[in-house]
């Protein structure tokens, strides 16, 4: 296994998995965000949990290539969700957050087909 497809993909783990503890440990800057994109309150918990389990099936994708690739594959479309959510609440200076968080998870699929 290549150490770049290791390494992009713990990054991709780690950056996910930060992402989905900001929201589980009510961090101001996310919860503000949230909220002015009009995400219901209802959905922060299931959130947060789809970005925690995209994490660690990154990382025991590294084990059992299948599941990383599944779990790579719902953070993009996780992600491509935030994007849109961002552009239809007229955030368009906070487009590049969410992209931010998507591509580590791009490039750790990119290298996992590459290996």
């Amino acid at each position: 296994m290549p150490i770049a497809h290791v390494v992009v993909t713990l990054l991709a783990a780690a950056m996910s998995g930060y992402s989905a503890a900001a929201i589980l440990f009510r961090a101001g800057w996310v919860l503000e965000a949230l909220t002015d994109y009009r995400v219901p309150r209802s959905w922060w918990l299931r959130l947060a949990a789809a970005k925690a389990a995209g994490a660690v099936g990154l990382v025991a994708g590294l084990f059992v290539p299948v599941i990383g690739v599944m779990a790579g594959a719902g953070l993009v479309l996780y992600f491509a969700g935030a994007v849109i959510t961002v552009v239809l609440a007229r955030r368009y200076s906070h487009i590049p957050f969410p992209l931010v968080y998507a591509a580590p998870v791009v490039g750790a699929l990119a290298l996992g087909f590459a290996a």
